[in-house]
């Protein structure tokens, strides 16, 4: 049985050990069977974050504060459950390579499959990229432990599956004659 994690490695300061099935309970996580359809913000996520806590103070100023309210049939919670149990979901990749620390000047992710195939992209694409976790309220076990999605959900219908390793490098790192990445 294969391991149920993949690595993040390279020209990093901190190489990561990644659990996939434990993002199911974090709210970071996007729901892929919506996430490409939705209209993208130009606004990037630290304004967007500071619109909204502004909007939110300038309310609570002039109208005071109100005690949170259920929803009007009070299944929250149970719809929460049904949307994790039925829901296909991934999370985005950017925090996690920036927890790794890349080294200055890395350029390029070479990502690595179980049968070792690899694909290399941009540094800024990998920043772009979504790692699904879960299909239909299921571990991605036959073909996991995760998918890769760009960002622009180009490759939404056709993954890259059974990643098991994104490798962040600087391009000089690159053997010519081989082509893979030297250590």
């Amino acid at each position: 049985m294969q391991e149920f994690v993949f690595f993040i490695d390279g020209d990093v300061h901190h190489p990561l050990t990644i659990d996939p099935t434990v993002w199911i309970f974090d709210e970071r996580k996007v729901d892929l069977d919506t996430y490409f359809d939705e209209i993208k913000s130009i606004d990037d996520e630290e304004t967007a974050y500071t619109k909204a806590i502004s909007a939110q103070w300038d309310k609570e100023i002039i109208e005071g504060s109100a005690p949170p309210r259920p929803n009007s049939n009070g299944n929250e919670i149970r719809y929460d459950k049904q949307k994790l149990i039925n829901g296909s979901f991934g999370m985005l990749l950017k925090p996690f390579l920036q927890n790794s620390e890349p080294k200055e000047g890395v350029t390029q992710v070479e990502v690595v499959q179980a049968d070792g195939a690899h694909h290399t992209i941009t540094f800024e694409d990998a920043l772009q990229c979504i790692v699904g976790f879960s299909h239909k309220g299921q571990p991605l076990k036959e073909d996991g432990p995760v998918h890769l999605y760009f960002g622009d959900g180009a490759n939404r219908q056709t993954p890259i599956k059974n990643v098991v390793r994104f490798t962040v490098f600087k391009e000089s790192s690159i053997d010519p004659v081989s082509n893979s990445i030297t250590k």
